[in-house]
């Protein structure tokens, strides 16, 4: 198996990790709640997506009781 001949340098080794990090979610505002989402995907707090009822509220109203 190869081996590297010489040690590589502090600055090349963190400059290849520099794409290592990690970042944030993209979020979008949903236009029904106005609450914090991911972009294409059903509001969890309403049920609404581009403005449209997706999950019916009686339906989430009976989730929340059990």
């Amino acid at each position: 198996m190869p081996v590297p001949k010489r040690r590589q340098s502090k600055s090349r080794i963190r400059k290849r990790r520099t794409h290592d990090s990690l970042t944030a979610p993209g979020l979008t505002e949903c236009q029904h709640c106005h609450k914090q989402i991911l972009p294409h995907r059903v509001c969890g707090f309403c049920g609404y997506y581009k403005g449209k009822s997706i999950i019916p509220i009686v339906e989430k109203a009976k989730k929340e009781e059990r």
